[in-house]
């Protein structure tokens, strides 16, 4: 059947089915490389699964812990993605993401855990000579094709990245008004939420190399960079610009995003230490401010100043656009900071207790004599005809009469049923008066 617009049709009836049938051309070119791809793919979990998952359990070459911790979910990603495929091939897009969506705890199972995998995989090639062997001996199949394993294990990473696009490409290219255009809108959902897991655990295990590569290079062990929510920034060679006048002096800095740390290099005659770098100052950024003193002109290089609690510091560089990256590393990882701050501030505010709650006011009369002289201070100024009377508790010539009593009764009540809030701002317009 042919979709050619008729040369009778208006021109904006052409358009809409001109428009239609390039959305059509391109969902199926996009399902027909959806499908191959999804072909090559299982054939390659279906290598891992046969030549070694099950292989290795029947053989008992590696023991159960160390094999799931190798393996971990490709079984049942594997299971999983054989259904998928199922639906793909008969032109099912919508309804096979839909079935294969809730699905998507393995994957995220294997993301967890796919550093892990490759740390007992390399101890085991390492130190197990009969997994070494047999590992050899499977990758040298023809169905293979030259593939090691570790090339394969990464797969279901890479695949995630590959579904997030091309259910991007089929939801584009569907018409809202398919009932496949709802079901492919929510799998790109939910498949970007597992991707960005994946590039999450990627930046995580990268910034843990950066900081154990940073520990590396300080000399002993003073100071500790592995600490959760530190992350590494930067690092360089920047001036330091003494307050006196002196010359200034070459310092390689390493910024993470909650201190800076300055350093400067081990001597070149240390037997061990050579290429090492002394620790001389740890700056928390959690109270700094950064300004740039004149390296936001075109002259060369730049100067920028730091205000610490108890410190200053001014660093400079020839080197105009190194140090206006530094400036702009600074600020953000300072902004950060301080933003992290302000929000556990306002919530310990809104946890804290009241100065002052609704049980104090209904104090006997062990209460401080300046309180009291207070209140006799505000009876006074709501009451002026009022005149103070001696309180003692032996005596019965000075208890106040019938109707005054009543008064400071419902006056008590009234102020023993304010609210907490009502207290505070009385206490405090008094400690204003005062």
């Amino acid at each position: 059947m042919s979709f050619a617009p008729s040369p009778y049709l208006p021109a904006s009836t052409r358009s809409v089915q001109e428009q239609r049938e390039r959305w059509e051309k391109k969902r199926k070119r996009v399902g027909r490389e959806l499908v191959q791809s999804e072909q090559q793919y299982c054939e390659q979990l279906d290598l891992i699964t046969t030549y070694f998952v099950e292989i290795l359990k029947a053989k008992g070459t590696l023991r159960q812990d160390i094999r799931e911790s190798i393996f971990s979910s490709i079984k049942s990603i594997h299971l999983v993605n054989q259904t998928l495929l199922t639906h793909l091939e008969v032109g099912n897009f919508g309804l096979g993401f839909e079935e294969f969506c809730p699905h998507l705890h393995f994957y995220s199972t294997y993301v967890d855990n796919v550093q892990t995998a490759k740390k007992v995989l390399m101890v085991q090639l390492k130190k197990n000579k009969k997994f070494r062997r047999f590992k050899k001996i499977q990758e040298s199949r023809p169905e293979f094709h030259n593939l090691k394993l570790e090339e394969l294990l990464p797969l279901p990473l890479q695949r995630i990245q590959q579904y997030k696009h091309f259910l991007r490409d089929l939801t584009e290219n569907t018409s809202p008004d398919n009932p496949e255009f709802q079901q492919l809108s929510r799998a790109a959902r939910a498949v970007s939420e597992v991707a960005q897991r994946i590039q999450d655990n990627a930046r995580s295990h990268e910034n843990h190399l950066q900081l154990r590569r940073v520990q590396k290079l300080l000399k002993g062990r003073k100071t500790r960079l592995l600490a959760p929510d530190r992350w590494y920034i930067r690092e360089g060679w920047l001036k330091t610009v003494p307050p006196k006048g002196r010359e200034t002096k070459p310092k390689m800095f390493f910024l993470f995003s909650d201190i800076l740390i300055q350093a400067k290099p081990c001597s070149s005659m240390h037997p061990t230490s050579a290429d090492k770098f002394a620790c001389q100052r740890v700056y928390p950024l959690k109270e700094c401010t950064a300004d740039k003193v004149f390296g936001h002109t075109k002259s060369q290089g730049g100067l920028i100043s730091l205000t610490f609690a108890r410190a200053k510091l001014l660093l400079m560089s020839s080197d105009q656009e190194d140090i206006n990256d530094w400036y702009r590393s600074l600020c953000l990882a300072i902004g950060q900071l301080k933003s992290k701050n302000t929000v556990v501030h306002r919530r310990e505010e809104l946890l804290r207790q009241p100065l002052r709650s609704a049980t104090d006011s209904q104090q006997s009369p062990a209460a401080s004599p300046r309180a009291n002289r207070r209140k006799r201070a505000l009876v006074r100024e709501e009451d002026p005809q009022s005149t103070e009377r001696p309180c003692s508790s032996s005596s019965s010539s000075s208890r106040p009469p019938a109707a005054d009593s009543a008064v400071s009764a419902s006056k008590k009540m009234k102020l023993s049923e304010a609210p907490p809030s009502r207290s505070q701002e009385s206490s405090g317009s008094s400690c204003v008066i005062l």
